[in-house]
Formats: structure tokens, C-alpha cells, sequence
């Protein structure tokens, strides 16, 4: 974005409009609207974690927004929804983590390859180095395993994509932010696509210390 700014600040309940239409135009219809954020999500939000409600914006135009919260990683499988609380993150948090971990990223395809996820995931990075976190990690989707999945397993494919002998649409892209598959992780969410599946990657902090 050469002549626009990316400006990623924390998000309000007063924004919900914003992120609303980032969210209707990021998942548009056969989407279920009712997987869209819910203003008492939001609220729930900004009450837990504000450190991890994020929106970016350009020239005051909302373009995308990214949703994170504090855990401690153990590799114990979970669903995104055990890890997200639904999308409501009370019942998930744990202040004390040691991790920020993202559950959610969505950028409006008007403005999509202009660097806004990239922006956002820096500010993740930056969260993650203000409250000396040990990492950052999120699930994964894998939207192009399902083509795949004949010929290999999903180790394999994740191999290959992290060798960069296949491109996966979401996972390719984290390995350009300096993520790295740590942990794949079945029955994660509702997607066919991905076969169910998602892989746990990881950012490390490179100024933590014990």
C-alpha cells in the first residue's frame, strides 16, 4: 500500500459496525450469518483481552481485524471452539498464558495481498513481545489439503508445503510471516476443505526469557 498506511489499533465495542462489514464481506453468503462476530462477542472481547482485539484500518476505512487471547500451550488436542469459548473467549483465557493465541484473522477481499494481514500479524508479534509471551500460535487451515488427499497423507502435505513444493493458500502464507508448523491437529472446525484439519503453527518470541 504505497500511498496508504496500514493502522492497526485495538478495537471498541463502538466498532462492532466496522467489523461487521469486514466480516460479511470476508465470509459472504453460503456463510452462516450467524457465524459472523456477535456484539456480545465483541464485548466479550474488548472486557477479557483488549490486548487482542485488533482492527486495521485504512485512511479511517476498516479492512481487517484479528481476534487473539492468553493460554498455555501443551500440545493437549482441542477444537477451536474449546480453544476460542465459542467466539466468546470468557471460559478460555487464562490471563497467566504463556501464549497469545490468535482465533481468528479476516481481511476484505477488496483489500486483500495489500499487506493487511501482514500488518496485523506484526502487531501480534509486537503483543507478544510488549507482555513477554514465549510465543504466538494459532490454528491453521489447510484450504487445499482436500486436493491432495488422495495422493498423501496430511503430514506429508504439510511437509511439502513447508518445503515449498506446494502451495497452500493459508499455510503458505503463515510461513511467510516466520510461523512454523509445530502440531496438526484433526476434527479442529466444521471444514471441508481442510478436511477438518488444521495445523498448529508457531512464532516464537526471540526476546523471551524464562
Amino acid at each position: 500500500m504505497n500511498k496508504n498506511k496500514v493502522n492497526v489499533r485495538q478495537y471498541t465495542v463502538e466498532d462492532f459496525e466496522k467489523l461487521l462489514i469486514i466480516q460479511k464481506e470476508a465470509f459472504p453468503p453460503p456463510f452462516p450469518e450467524e457465524l459472523w462476530w456477535n456484539v456480545e462477542q465483541i464485548k466479550a472481547h474488548v472486557t477479557t483481552f483488549p490486548e487482542g482485539a485488533l482492527l486495521a484500518e485504512v485512511d479511517g476505512v476498516p479492512v481487517g481485524s484479528a481476534t487473539s487471547l492468553l493460554t498455555y500451550y501443551d500440545g493437549t488436542p482441542h477444537t477451536w471452539e474449546e480453544v476460542a469459548d465459542n467466539g466468546y473467549i470468557k471460559g478460555s483465557h487464562q490471563p497467566n498464558g504463556d501464549s497469545l493465541y490468535g482465533i481468528d484473522l479476516c481481511v476484505r477481499p477488496s483489500y486483500r495481498g495489500k499487506g493487511i494481514a501482514q500488518a496485523l500479524y506484526q502487531a501480534r508479534k509486537q503483543t507478544v513481545m510488549d507482555l513477554g509471551l514465549q510465543r504466538f500460535i494459532a490454528g491453521c487451515r489447510i484450504p487445499n489439503f482436500h486436493e491432495f488427499a488422495k495422493q498423501m497423507s496430511v503430514e506429508k502435505y504439510v511437509e511439502k508445503v513447508q518445503a515449498g513444493e506446494l502451495h497452500d493458500l493459508v499455510l503458505s502464507f503463515m510461513l511467510k510471516q516466520g510461523l512454523i508448523p509445530i502440531q496438526i491437529m484433526p476434527n479442529y472446525l466444521d471444514d471441508e476443505e481442510s478436511l477438518d484439519y488444521a495445523v498448529i503453527v508457531e512464532w516464537k518470541n526471540p526476546s523471551f526469557s524464562s
